[in-house]
């Protein structure tokens, strides 16, 4: 259930990863801007990902954003400072330009390292009732 509770996160943290990286590569931003919407949008499409369900389910769409933040905002963080830490500390590849290999390979790279780190972050809330445990229960 943890690798399942950490691809989950992963889905929309890399939906918002790539989406805010590549507006930055486009339009030039600096890398602190680039990385603060890329941030920004992994946070939303995560907890997006995570409260449509509950909400198609008859959830309250406050008590669903409630249950989504409690269970997700610590495997997000997780997945968010490794896989920004991966994309800034390859040297160019956050200037690296959305048409450049070392641009998607670091992405990739970060992602799959985000993974791997988030998993046992996972497992252990999993193991204390929380995280993706939380909301287990909801999902039809």
């Amino acid at each position: 259930m943890a690798v399942d509770a950490t691809l989950h996160c992963l889905t929309g943290c890399s939906i918002g990863e790539i989406l805010g990286l590549t507006i930055g590569a486009i339009t030039g931003l600096t890398t602190g801007s680039t990385i603060a919407i890329s941030v920004a949008l992994a946070f939303l499409f995560g907890y997006a990902l995570s409260t449509l369900p509950l909400v198609q389910g008859g959830m309250s769409l406050r008590k669903a954003v409630t249950l989504v933040l409690a269970a997700d905002t610590l495997s997000i963080v997780t997945m968010e400072i490794v896989d920004n830490l991966v994309m800034a500390v390859v040297p160019g590849a956050m200037n690296a330009g959305i048409v450049n290999p070392l641009y998607w390979i670091t992405m990739s790279l970060a992602l799959l390292t985000a993974f791997f780190v988030a998993v046992p972050v996972n497992q252990y809330l999993l193991v204390k009732g929380k995280g993706h445990a939380l909301v287990h229960g909801h999902h039809h």
